[in-house]
């Protein structure tokens, strides 16, 4: 028997990127799905390219009813709820903050974390009954440490893990899991949105992303499947006692610098000392 088999999950931006990835693993897995998006037909494409484990529900993450009728969907689809995979995101350009735009500020965290606290929010009213249940949210590195992303972006992100942590303890107490990924260095769409290329475009542009994500240990961008992976596992029995966790998948990213970096930063500051201080480094290097 597969893993997941009988087991239903909902994933929100289920339609592209890290989504449409999971959507597939967590099928292949003997999962049924309900795809959550507002790319409709890319969204009733995946769904159709599955046959009946997964059905499609446009949705718009930052609208309660519309989270509420997901959640209703799934249980009058399929009969039950066991896991909701709170994915759906986006990203824009980095600003200094006297020139964020509020309303800038107002739909990443409407997206980002208002969308994450409704889809927790509707999944625990069906999961706490049944008791049982597993939440997992997309956060990110952003979310835990500086420089990684906007402040708008960054600010949601760290809110996410946050919501992660505390409703694990409530939570917790009926028998639910939640937990946060944090992933970096991921080659998706979200860079280029808001520029105004055709979708062919948008595919070719990938290849010039993922040459710029490779700055860190293991010198490569994040397959999007590396990261639906780690949602498979949260949402498995295989993590039956983890909970309340952001768990970072970054390449090493976070960690510090590249230990080649590293060394050739050490290497030029050493080198402009011994030219700044010749007699000293030539004493140094007679010992």
């Amino acid at each position: 028997m597969s893993k997941f088999e009988g087991k239903i999950a909902i994933i929100t931006g289920g339609a592209s990127g890290i989504g449409e990835s999971a959507v597939h693993k967590f099928a292949a897995a003997g999962a049924s799905v309900v795809i959550a998006d507002l790319q409709v037909q890319k969204g009733q494409d995946l769904a159709s390219s599955l046959g009946a484990k997964a059905i499609f529900q446009k949705t718009d993450v930052t609208c309660e009813a519309d989270m509420h009728q997901l959640v209703q969907t799934a249980v009058k689809h399929f009969g039950r709820l066991d896991i909701f995979y709170n994915n759906a995101g986006f990203g824009c350009g980095s600003k200094p903050i006297a020139e964020t735009p509020i309303e800038e500020f107002d739909l990443q965290i409407g997206v980002l974390l208002r969308g994450t606290f409704l889809g927790i929010k509707h999944a625990a009213a069906v999961m706490v009954p049944q008791k049982s249940g597993v939440i997992v949210n997309t956060a990110s590195v952003a979310g835990i440490g500086g420089g990684y992303a906007s402040h708008c972006y960054s600010a949601a992100k760290a809110g996410v893990i946050g919501l992660t942590r505390s409703t694990a303890l409530e939570l917790g107490e009926s028998g639910i899991r939640v937990n946060c990924i944090c992933p970096a260095n991921i080659a998706t769409p979200i860079f280029v949105r808001g520029i105004p290329l055709t979708e062919s475009e948008v595919e070719q542009s990938l290849a010039t992303i993922a040459a710029h994500l490779g700055h860190n240990p293991l010198g490569r961008p994040a397959a999007t499947g590396e990261i639906a992976d780690v949602a498979l596992w949260l949402a498995s029995e295989d993590s039956s006692y983890v909970t309340g966790q952001a768990i970072v998948v970054d390449g090493g990213l976070t960690s510090g610098l590249k230990w080649s970096d590293m060394n050739a930063w050490l290497g030029k500051m050493y080198g402009t000392l011994a030219a700044q201080f010749p007699e000293a480094f030539a004493k140094l290097a007679a010992k």
